[in-house]
């Protein structure tokens, strides 16, 4: 039987950045996310971070679609996508 896993990257090669974005979030709201095990965080805490982490890609997207090259989504990409 397959394992069936909706965390997954629909681009695997963004998975770094998008790792690296997660702890930029986490850091900008204070959420004491560390690499490996977060059991000890609450939901409320994961929550915030993917939230956030979702206004910001969605944001950069309207920038990025609106023809707008200001700001990016924390990451060292100059035009809103993950670099």
């Amino acid at each position: 039987m397959s394992k069936n896993s909706s965390n997954t990257a629909a681009v695997p090669e963004a998975k770094g950045a998008l790792d690296r974005f997660k702890f930029e979030v986490a850091n900008e709201l204070g959420v004491p996310l560390s690499d490996g095990y977060n059991g000890n965080l609450t939901s409320k805490q994961n929550g915030s971070v993917g939230g956030y982490m979702v206004k910001k890609m969605i944001e950069a997207q309207e920038r990025q679609m609106s023809g707008g090259q200001s700001g990016s989504m924390g990451t060292s990409g100059t035009n809103g996508q993950l670099s």
